[in-house]
């Protein structure tokens, strides 16, 4: 009687171990394989026609998602910040990661034929890191999408539910359905778009909101260079536009007549003027501080006002701490605490040097502290901030710490801004990263300004010639690139309206080796 036995179908004169088993080499290679090209191991098992229906609704798929993608990225971008469409996304790739997990494991059983009992662990183990390696990214992506819908949703509304008596007029951000679409660039009828950015330090032990922070940024729609133009906290006399309303109630502009009295301040415009005036004299509105402000910046500064973003300061530091931190340059000490008023200093400083990476809490005391120093020092540090915030902001930092950005703008973000708007926002987006920032800052008794009493007309002047200034300058031509930093203080006594902000938040060794704390 010989001594052979059957073995795994086969005969032989002892169980062959599996990674010399030619037939268990070739089902671990097509399980692999039919993992990676679904439908390609079911054609080497011969299950042709499963196979080929697999293979070609995968083919098919990557064909048109593919072709969508390049044909038209406005579509996608649109996709992603459409409520409905993300929410049906999430359920679609919890569907294809189902599916794709059961082509997995249905190759390895038709590939595999009758294994040894060794031959089925390894199997089984290879079997469940592919459906992990299949199921852990779809997950994931399912999530993110579930998150944006989230965030979409609880900061952006349709533009049908935004309520706002400042919206844009004479530029239609899409074209009626139907419509054909009358520029490749949906921004060609737009030149310019102006963005009205509020810091607002509302919060647990505070009553109402203070902007401490307005800025507007203009963004030149064709380069993405932009212009930051930063008005004083305690600026006087804010104008209206000559056929407001609001003039009715504020003839001489925002004043009791004492341009030093702060509630009639430029920061107390959000709450005491909505205070004072009927709540619909505007129109409907979500937000009548924000409208109210959008006027009255816009009338100093000769800009038209599309949009408000308002962050809570108090929250600012979550954002930080989900982007990762920002990285600025340090020239001088920056206290943390203090006040100035009590004559109590602060406790800690930022040290001067160059690329100093803050945390969220770090980073809103560049942003805040003025314990010995000023307003206006201050205002030049938050255009760093915004620099440094758009540099961090690159898309493959955004894709890595997604779900912790979007929890962190649900806490801290307003606007106006309706959610029809954002896809073009996210191709604008894109501008403004390979674009120059250039910024204005309107200080006391520089270039003849007056917080008290502030020349409205010569404001306007300096706002258009920086604006000038930006367009003439080129984008930057790569987002890797960067311009050499200058090493000396940011000055306007070269004639320009602007500064660079690169060099304005550039390293100083000269102004950081003298400096000294505040005490």
């Amino acid at each position: 009687m010989s001594d052979e036995q059957p073995v795994g179908g086969r005969t032989g004169r002892g169980p062959r171990r599996a990674d010399t088993d030619p037939h268990f080499r070739r089902t671990v290679a097509f399980t692999v394989a039919g993992t990676l090209i679904p439908g390609l191991g079911l054609i080497a098992a011969k299950r042709r026609v499963a196979g080929g229906i697999v293979l070609a609704v995968f083919v098919g798929a990557v064909i048109v998602l593919a072709g969508w993608a390049i044909s038209d990225p406005q579509a996608v971008a649109a996709m992603a910040v459409q409520p409905s469409m993300l929410n049906g996304l999430a359920v679609a790739l919890a569907i294809t990661a189902v599916a794709w997990v059961g082509v997995v494991v249905a190759t390895h059983l038709a590939l595999r034929g009758n294994p040894t009992r060794p031959q089925r662990l390894i199997g089984g183990a290879l079997v469940g890191v592919l459906a992990f390696a299949v199921a852990a990214p779809m997950a994931v992506a399912a999530r993110y999408s579930y998150d944006q819908a989230a965030l979409v949703s609880s900061v952006f509304k349709s533009e049908k539910d935004t309520k706002s008596a400042t919206r844009p007029n004479g530029w239609d951000p899409q074209a009626e359905p139907g419509d054909p679409q009358p520029s490749a660039d949906p921004w060609e009828k737009k030149p310019r778009l102006n963005l009205l950015l509020l810091g607002g330090d509302a919060g647990k032990g505070r009553t109402g909101t203070r902007t401490d922070t307005v800025i507007v940024a203009s963004i030149d729609t064709r380069t993405g260079n932009t212009t930051l133009v930063s008005l004083p906290r305690n600026t006087g006399r804010m104008p209206f536009p000559s056929d407001s309303p609001l003039r009715k109630y504020y003839p001489n502009g925002f004043t009791d007549g004492d341009g030093n009295n702060p509630e009639y301040f430029l920061n107390a415009m959000y709450d005491n003027v909505p205070a004072r005036i009927p709540e619909d004299l505007l129109g409907e509105t979500d937000n009548l501080g924000a409208d109210v402000m959008k006027l009255s910046v816009g009338a100093a500064t000769g800009l038209d006002i599309d949009y408000y973003v308002e962050i809570n300061l108090a929250g600012f530091e979550k954002m930080v701490n989900a982007l990762g931190g920002i990285t600025v340059n340090i020239n001088t000490y920056i206290p943390i605490g203090g006040n100035t008023d009590l004559g109590r200093p602060p406790d800690e400083y930022l040290k001067p040097g160059p690329n100093q990476h803050l945390k969220g809490r770090e980073a809103l005391w560049y942003a805040r502290g003025r314990y010995g120093s000023d307003d206006f020092a201050r205002m030049d540090r938050q255009r760093c901030v915004i620099d440094a915030v758009i540099k961090q902001a690159n898309p493959a930092n955004m894709l890595a710490r997604y779900e912790d950005i979007a929890k962190a703008g649900k806490d801290i973000v307003k606007t106006d801004m309706p959610r029809e708007v954002l896809p073009l926002m996210v191709d604008l987006s894109l501008r403004v990263k390979d674009g120059n920032v250039r910024s204005v800052v309107f200080k006391h008794g520089v270039d003849g300004f007056s917080s008290p009493n502030p020349d409205f007309a010569l404001m306007r002047k300096r706002v258009k010639s920086a604006l000038k200034e930006t367009r003439t300058e080129a984008p930057s031509p790569s987002p890797s690139s960067s311009k050499k930093k200058s090493t000396k203080p940011a000055s306007s006594g070269d004639g320009k309206a602007s500064e660079d902000v690169a060099d304005s938040c550039a390293y100083q060794p000269s102004v950081a080796a003298t400096a000294q704390p505040a005490r």
